[in-house]
This record gives C-alpha cells, sequence and structure tokens, in this order.
C-alpha cells in the first residue's frame, strides 16, 4: 500500500512516499515520532530560533554537551573545511546574518564580516562542543541532508524499506526492487522547465542553486574569505549513497574542484554554468537535453 504524507518543517517543504503494510495507526504513531526528531533536531542546530543550542553558543562562549548526532555532522564539516581550504565553513553564519539572510528573513544587505577560522575558535569532542568566543554557526550547507539521513534511518527502522524523502530537493530513495527514481533538474531561471532527467537507485541526490535564496548581490551560498555570493555556477546537482554527503558536496563544488573532494568521498555531480551550459561527472546517472562534458 503506497502512503503519503506531506509537511512544512525546518522552514521547507516536506515529502514522504513509502511502500508499506503497516497499519494506519502504526503510521501516524510513526510520522509523530519524526515530526518530534525534526523538532530535537532545529533545536540544536538552527540559527534562526532564539532557543536553540546554536543561539545560546553565539551569546557566550563555553563548554557545551554536543547532541548525540553532532559528532558526525561536525566531522564532516571539519573534512570539507579542510579540504576547501576554509571556504565550506560553519562559522559562516553571522557573515550570512549580517548580509541580510538573519533570523527574521529580512533580506536587508548589511556590512557582513569575515568569519574567523575554526581552529582559533571552535573545538569538539565525541560529546562536548566549546567555542572560545560567541559565534553564530550556520549548518546550512549539509543539515538538511545530515537530517533526512536521521529521518530516514527512523523510518527504515520500523520497517520501512521502500520510499522516497524528499526535504526540499534534498532527496533519498531506496527500494527493494532496485525501481529507478527520476528527477529533473530545475532550470534555476525557469523553474517550469529541467535541464535533464537524474535515475537513482538506493541514493541521494541533492540540488543546490543560488537563485533559491537571493537578494541584492547576495545569495545564502557566501565566500567567507571574499564575502561575495559565487556568481559563475547557477546550479549543481550531487548524487551519493547518503544525503549529508550530497548535499554538503553540492555546496562545497561552489568553491572547489571536484577532484579536490574526491579524495574524500564517493560521489557524482553535475555543474549549470551561468551561460547553461552542463557538464557532469561520467558516472552522473542523467539524461540531458543540451549536455558538455
Amino acid at each position: 500500500m503506497l502512503r503519503r504524507t506531506r509537511f512544512s518543517a525546518i522552514g521547507t517543504s516536506w515529502q514522504l512516499a513509502a511502500n508499506t503494510t503497516m497499519p494506519i495507526t502504526d503510521w501516524k504513531k510513526l510520522l509523530r515520532a519524526v515530526h518530534i526528531r525534526i523538532e530535537q533536531y532545529d533545536q540544536s542546530y538552527s540559527r534562526f530560533r532564539s532557543d536553540s543550542l546554536v543561539s545560546e553558543m553565539a551569546r557566550n562562549s563555553g563548554s557545551y554537551p554536543l547532541p548525540s548526532d553532532g559528532f558526525k555532522l561536525l566531522t564532516f564539516y571539519e573534512k570539507l573545511y579542510l579540504a576547501t581550504n576554509g571556504l565550506v565553513t560553519p562559522l559562516i553564519g553571522q557573515a550570512l546574518s549580517d548580509a541580510g539572510y538573519d533570523a527574521s528573513y529580512s533580506l536587508v544587505t548589511g556590512n557582513p564580516s569575515i568569519p574567523p577560522r575554526w581552529e582559533d575558535i571552535l573545538s569538539y569532542t565525541y560529546d562536548t562542543v566549546i567555542v572560545y568566543e560567541p559565534c553564530l554557526l550556520d549548518f546550512g550547507a549539509a543539515g538538511k541532508g545530515h537530517l533526512v539521513d536521521i529521518i530516514a534511518d527512523m523510518l527504515e527502522a520500523a520497517g520501512l524499506l521502500d520510499y522516497i524523502l524528499d526535504a526540499s530537493g534534498d532527496i533519498r530513495h531506496r527500494s527493494t526492487t532496485g525501481t529507478a527514481l527520476e528527477i529533473g533538474l530545475e532550470n534555476p531561471y525557469d523553474t517550469s522547465e529541467v535541464v535533464g532527467v537524474a535515475h537513482i537507485t538506493n541514493q541521494s541526490l541533492c540540488a543546490s542553486a543560488g537563485s533559491k535564496r537571493a537578494w541584492g548581490d547576495y545569495t545564502h551560498i557566501l565566500n567567507p574569505k571574499t564575502l561575495r555570493s559565487p556568481s559563475a555556477i547557477a546550479a549543481v546537482w550531487v548524487v551519493a549513497d547518503d544525503t549529508m554527503t550530497a548535499d554538503g558536496i553540492a555546496t562545497a563544488l561552489f568553491f572547489a574542484d571536484a577532484s579536490q573532494l574526491a579524495a574524500l568521498y564517493d560521489f557524482e555531480y553535475a555543474l549549470l554554468n551561468c551561460d547553461m551550459q552542463l557538464t557532469y561527472s561520467h558516472g552522473f546517472p542523467v539524461n540531458v537535453f543540451e549536455a558538455q562534458r
């Protein structure tokens, strides 16, 4: 039986479709647990709510208990930080806020400053995170993908093995029959069109495009060293075995060559530049209308 649900969480839309024989009462119980888990995650990592752990660290330096899922997330960010020479960093939060992407979504251009270096201000262990000065962290590069994986693990633990989980473009697919999922690659300049169709099977696909949140000269993607938003690349799509990796690499490719990142993670990618030329890796599972490798 196919069950579907749509809901809003962490400021975006979610969809879940699953083939399951689960009784409706168990389905509703699982969905309640999913909503509770998302709320817990948001209360830890959101810089858009004043009661979050992240907001507390922006107000006060010190040592804080790290949520059980935090070590994996911070380890992933640290590897991307090192691989991109600091261009992917959770310390971009205050700069984004000052540029206008703040807690109230004012989108009023301000005067951002270059963020501090990770090694000067942040450290962590398996269960503790330390900020040596108050700092506003932002986990927008990979946090949503991380949360998708957490929720997907809950689904699978409950016995759901055939599903599509889509958090507004961060998609995880599982199929016991090996049936592929077709996903249109949205034209960032005209969302009624696609530039190609990707096919994934038991994988995740994430997209990133500056046009999704753009104001003035800024987008939600910001270079921490130049304080400018990348303009040469219009959109990125990444396929990986898990959603956090796909999400984080989709952001990192705005700043780094794929070869720099391939030494760390297995993924395939497609890049659409501002002139509408699509380039993609050999293994990216896509049919395109016009493409240049």
